[in-house]
């Protein structure tokens, strides 16, 4: 049995976690780490230092500026981590990177396996029309959401990118551009609203035809899911930086 930490419990998707991991038998919720502290079967502290369990891996979803002491607990502790925490700056994701030579660290800007599938068809998609079709990505997400463009959308950009061998460079939003569109651009568009869980479409547009590659999110138990499983995965895993390739690849 995996004893996980939450760290964000009390948040929408700390909650969703808590019901789905219910439901398990590989795994249960051994304590949380929250702004919020209460008592009661599952003990939430504010600190990861007033932990009451150490657990066996750790389940992020919480703000980015609450990612750093994560990381520096998580090194000091040998505890594993699944960070899917969103809008992390230059210096966090270098401080993450550091730790993961210590510790087994999952990292993943969307853990739908849906998600993770369309950037493998879009990456086709690139080695096949290349720049001869312009790539646009639109975004769309709850009014609660405070990063834009999404992770899961610059994690799409960059993946074309790297299939492009670098070709690309990004554009937020052209309200100010007055000019033709550079062929090496890649846009990304944001929409916030109402209570939308997570939408993503990848547009190739080229000569007399559009080829649109979508993703749909019906619920946050998508993404609660994929952080289980990648839970589950990286317990007991060697120091290193861990991505939904490796968990794609250990389960094919």
């Amino acid at each position: 049995m995996i004893d996980i930490v939450i760290h964000g419990i009390n948040g929408r998707m700390g909650q969703v976690l808590c019901e789905l991991i219910s439901q398990r038998q590989d795994c249960r919720v051994a304590a949380g780490v929250d702004l919020r502290p209460s008592d009661g079967p599952i003990p939430v502290v504010s600190r990861f230092a007033d932990l009451p369990v150490k657990g066996d891996v750790v389940i992020d979803f919480s703000t980015a500026s609450a990612v750093d002491e994560m990381l520096d607990w998580c090194a000091e502790s040998g505890v594993p981590a699944v960070v899917c925490t969103t809008g992390l700056s230059e210096a966090t994701q270098q401080h993450l990177t550091e730790v993961a030579k210590k510790v087994a660290l999952f990292k993943s800007a969307n853990m739908s396996m849906g998600i993770n599938l369309l950037i493998a068809l879009a990456k086709k998609a690139t080695h096949l029309l290349g720049l001869d079709y312009d790539i646009e990505i639109v975004e769309k997400h709850h009014h609660n959401k405070v990063d834009a463009p999404s992770g899961t959308a610059l994690m799409i950009a960059d993946a074309i990118n790297e299939e492009a061998g670098g070709a690309y460079h990004y554009v937020y939003d052209r309200h100010d551009v007055r000019q033709k569109r550079d062929p090496h651009e890649i846009g990304l568009h944001a929409v916030r609203g109402g209570s939308i869980v997570g939408e993503h479409e990848v547009l190739f547009c080229g000569p007399d035809e559009v080829i649109t590659l979508s993703h749909s999110a019906a619920s946050r138990g998508v993404f609660a899911n994929g952080a289980i499983n990648a839970a589950v995965y990286l317990a007991g895993r060697k120091p290193g930086l861990y991505t939904m390739a490796d968990l794609l690849g250990d389960l094919t």
